[in-house]
Order: structure tokens, then C-alpha cells, then sequence
């Protein structure tokens, strides 16, 4: 059976923290590969995506470029309208396939607000990624929930963003192949 982890973003830009809950998950996991899914229109924060999708995977792409077990996806920008993480589940199933979704511990306490929850439950293994020890994680009650470890990395897109507009250094924060992608396409600067 093959293991496969959804992580799901906007990556509007991808991050190094979003690399480490990914490698992370596969290795603790033992998933056969994990898919960084670029949302296209995701509900919970339309209109305020910055980058427009194309950007957002060619900087995913750059990222994990020569990542083993990494892989970009652009399931969620093929689709019109918002997108919810259940169509993209769906879309992935096969009765040869188990599913982890990867979520941070600050998302996993929202997904009772998510659409068709109750189907995605049922549908996918949860796996929580935090720096907390998982003897203190809390689960979401009713879901399959396994705890991923990883560093402390206090790293936020918004920050980046910040950082680029008032055209302070990125480096580190970012892989470097992503940062060129972000700078030859004039993300985030105002321009």
C-alpha cells in the first residue's frame, strides 16, 4: 500500500518551516512521498492570496527541485472556484493508497470549520506536525491523529512578505532556488 502525505498551502512564498513539516512527515511516517499541494483559490482566505498560483508552484517546484520523496502538485490550481482540501482528497484516493493529511497544530484546531469534515475524517489519517513533545498534543476528537515532531522554526510567509517589500534579506529563510524564482518574477516588492 502505498503512503502518501497532502501537505496543503498557499506557499505564498514557501518557506524552509514548510520543507522541515514535509521531510519531516515522510521520514516519520515512512510515507512513500509527500505532495505540496499550491492551493488555487483556498475558501478560508480568498482574496487574500498575493502571488498568483503559477508563481506560488514554480517557487514549490524550485524548492524541492532534487528532494526525494518531495513532489509539487498543481491539483488544486487546475480547478476553478475555491478549493477544499475534501475535492482534492477525493481526487487522490485509490483503494491501494492510505492518505495523511499534514497539518500544523494551530490548523488542526480549526477543522471542524472545514467543508464535508465529516468525509474527510473518514477519508485520511491526520497527521499534526508541532514542536510540543505528542505526549501534550491535543487531537482533533474523531480523527486517526499521529503526531510529527520537528524544530522550532519561527518562519511565516507574512513575514517574508514584509521582508521582501522593505527589501530586507531573505536568505536561509527560503531555499535559494525558491528565492530566485520569487526575485526574477518581482513577487512581493510592490512593483
Amino acid at each position: 500500500m502505498e503512503r502518501v502525505g497532502i501537505l496543503g498551502g498557499t506557499f505564498d512564498p514557501v518557506h524552509v518551516a514548510h520543507l522541515v513539516a514535509a521531510v519531516s512527515a515522510r521520514h516519520q511516517l515512512a510515507l512513500d512521498r509527500v505532495l505540496l499541494v499550491v492551493a488555487g483559490d483556498p475558501w478560508q482566505k480568498h482574496g487574500r492570496v498575493i502571488a498568483p498560483g503559477d508563481a506560488r508552484l514554480a517557487m514549490v517546484e524550485a524548492a524541492i527541485h532534487g528532494v526525494d520523496g518531495l513532489e509539487a502538485s498543481r491539483l488544486e490550481l487546475a480547478r476553478p472556484g475555491p478549493t477544499y482540501t475534501i475535492d482534492t482528497v477525493e481526487a487522490l484516493r485509490a483503494d491501494d493508497r492510505e492518505l495523511f493529511l499534514i497539518v500544523g497544530s494551530d490548523v488542526a484546531a480549526t477543522l471542524d470549520t472545514w467543508q464535508r469534515v465529516d468525509e474527510l475524517r473518514a477519508r485520511v489519517a491526520l497527521a499534526v506536525v508541532d514542536r510540543e513533545d505528542a505526549a501534550r498534543m491535543i487531537a482533533p476528537p474523531g480523527w486517526r491523529t499521529v503526531h510529527v515532531g520537528m524544530p522550532r522554526l519561527d518562519i511565516s510567509s507574512t513575514d517574508l512578505r514584509r521582508r521582501v517589500a522593505a527589501g530586507e534579506p531573505i536568505e536561509f529563510l527560503m531555499p535559494r532556488a525558491a528565492a530566485d524564482v520569487l526575485r526574477s518574477r518581482d513577487l512581493y516588492t510592490g512593483g
